[in-house]
């Protein structure tokens, strides 16, 4: 939470005795409000730091401050002085209440002091709240500090080599009308005057536009570059990670890339972090060493230990808190990805890796988690979607003429609106259970054998192994069940799919959108079994080939699964991730006992080789 860190505890030192800081967080980005993209508006919201971050991310806690001027005038500095001037108006209540406000919060009044904490922004807008160069081939172009363009990718510079931006020190300049020697520039910055903010760390790193859109395109991009560049083949490997992104297994929430990498430019943030998550498994075993002695080549280990360094970054990124052994660990993460993206790309990169983005997550994320708490807190995933409802839709039903006032109308409406449905009374959640769904087969115990001779032909080969181990596997189990037994016109429906307890879906069914899909699941081992196998963690890994639901009294939810196991009892792991094998063997399991579904992909060109995916965020 943004009250861990350092600026809350600094600014509410700074505070009167008695009273309490009210933290407010900007996030402004100009949007299109129109398919084409002939008409822009540009929104500016405000939310509270006080708000914990679970409820802040959700949409209601957040409100439409205004609309920012947009400009077309060939005087930039003009632009850039309204840009600056509209923020003083919009923000001038605040910086009016010289002794506090009074809220009345848990029927009691508190007593609070506004201050603007951070600002959360992409890269350029960023630049315009802190007024200085936008262009990343200025000789600074870091907002935060004064590093020069020549270091951008330089890993090892020291805390002397960083330079903080200050607001004293900008204001010197501006004053002396040296600002181009810093590359700011030639228009007073309203956060100067504001109490208990520097405005070049307050525009925090964002993780969507740094990481999803920003380093991580890169990665993709520079990977695609040096497979062209260093192999005769390139083109053909390139074609080859398309191939294996179309194979991926499908998962909730993984976008299937069935075209590949053709639209790389079109992705947005979601994708890229669908890529993320199954990038790994594509570059593994991707081609051979360098047998025609191509310089500065990249070998297919190190790439794979590139992707494999990323997702250990970006799951660090999104704990929720952090304590300083967690930042240690996050900093080294950091920095042993960073490492390994200079050393692959360095050579492919059309700048150099010159790239104002990889310093500022380097040098730059760290600081920001102890002055403003995790990340999760000041991220633009959570802010994106505000487009929509403040934007896009009223601009829709307005006339198009004359739009601001039109649509500041249309969104207090509905703001009255949401209030009055929010004192409605909401029925109360029941508990979930397992069920089935999509029926596929009814059949009587008794006619089991006969019913799967005439149906064998027309199902997936996973469900014929399924019917075949169908009776042998249900004997097993109730063997484990003292005193129960069924008789032969005890009826088995099979179902395509069933939810769990926890509202994941697992299939095993011949056809869904026209594929097969058998769900690849976890089973956890109590402290007994789990001491007689090696265990993940006490999870142990099948693919369900059947869904039963045997209509005793009571009913016996089943699942048929086929077992993995782990390929190498000595090396049980690669890839942070466990690397299994499908083993003949094969139960009947209860539904109930399911830990959940998990996402396991084959290992590509390899026979029998699975990796569980544990890179689902």
């Amino acid at each position: 939470e943004q009250n861990t860190g350092k600026w809350w505890k600094t600014t509410q030192e700074s505070l009167p005795t008695g009273s309490k800081l009210l933290s407010i967080i900007l996030y402004s980005d100009a949007t299109t409000t129109d398919t084409l993209g002939k008409s822009q508006l540009h929104p500016i919201y405000i939310t509270l730091g006080n708000i914990p971050i679970w409820r802040r991310n959700k949409q209601d806690a957040k409100q439409l401050l205004g609309y920012l001027p947009i400009l077309e005038a060939a005087n930039k500095d003009l632009v850039r002085d309204t840009f600056h001037k509209s923020l003083r108006h919009l923000l001038e209540p605040i910086i009016l209440l010289k002794d506090g406000i009074d809220l009345f919060i848990n029927n009691e009044n508190t007593w609070f002091y506004p201050r603007v904490s951070t600002i959360i922004a992409d890269w350029p807008e960023a630049a315009s709240f802190c007024l200085v160069y936008k262009s990343s081939n200025s000789n600074l172009p870091c907002h935060s500090c004064l590093v020069k363009r020549e270091n951008l990718a330089n890993i090892d510079l020291s805390v002397n080599d960083v330079i903080l931006r200050t607001h004293d020190e900008m204001r010197k300049h501006f004053e002396n009308d040296t600002q181009r020697s810093v590359c700011i520039e030639s228009v007073h910055n309203f956060f100067w005057d504001l109490p208990n903010i520097n405005i070049y760390l307050a525009t925090v790193p964002d993780r969507m536009h740094h990481l999803d859109l920003g380093l991580f395109r890169y990665q993709i991009i520079f990977t695609c570059d040096i497979l062209k560049s260093q192999h005769v083949n390139g083109n053909k490997l390139v074609e080859e990670v398309d191939r294996r992104l179309a194979a991926i297994p499908r998962f909730p929430g993984i976008k299937i890339f069935s075209n590949g990498l053709q639209s790389i430019a079109r992705l947005t943030a979601s994708e890229y972090r669908s890529l993320m998550k199954v990038m790994i498994f594509v570059i593994d075993n991707l081609y051979d060493e360098n047998n025609n002695e191509v310089d500065n080549f990249v070998n297919n280990d190190d790439l794979t230990k590139l992707y494999e360094y990323w997702n250990e970054m970006y799951i660090l990124s999104r704990y929720e808190e952090f304590s300083e052994s967690d930042l240690e660990k996050f900093n080294d993460a950091i920095h042993r990805w960073a490492r390994m993206f200079v050393k692959a790309f360095k050579f492919v990169s059309p700048s150099n890796l010159k790239l104002p983005k990889l310093h500022s997550w380097v040098y730059h994320i760290i600081d920001s988690i102890r002055s403003y708490g995790a990340i999760n807190g000041y991220t633009t995933e959570t802010y994106e979607s505000l487009h929509k409802y403040f934007v896009k839709i009223p601009y829709r039903i307005s006339n198009k003429k004359d739009v601001e006032p039109q649509l500041l109308r249309t969104i207090k409406r509905q703001a009255i609106s949401i209030r009055m449905s929010q004192h409605s009374v909401n029925p109360a959640k029941t508990p979930r259970t397992c069920k089935f769904s999509a029926r596929l087969f009814e059949f009587s115990l008794q006619d089991a054998n006969t019913f799967f001779n005439e149906k064998k032909d027309s199902v997936d080969n996973k469900m014929q192994t399924g019917f075949a181990r169908f009776i042998s596997c249900l004997d097993s189990y109730l063997d484990l069940l003292d005193g129960f037994t069924i008789i032969g016109e005890t009826r088995i429906n099979i179902y395509g799919s069933v939810t769990l307890e926890n509202g994941a879906i697992m299939r095993a069914t011949n056809r869904y959108h026209n594929k097969v899909w058998f769900s690849d699941i976890a089973i956890s081992m109590d402290s007994e079994e789990s001491n007689d196998y090696i265990s993940d963690k006490g999870l142990c890994y099948g693919q369900a080939l059947l869904l039963a639901e045997v209509l005793t009294d009571p009913p016996l939810n089943l699942a048929l699964i086929q077992w993995y196991d782990f390929k190498s009892k000595r090396n049980p792991y690669l890839y942070g991730c466990p690397h299994l094998k499908l083993i003949e063997l094969y139960n009947f399991v209860a539904i109930e006992s399911i830990h959940g579904v998990v996402h396991i992909v084959p290992r590509f060109d390899k026979q029998n080789e699975y990796f569980v995916n544990k890179y689902i965020f």
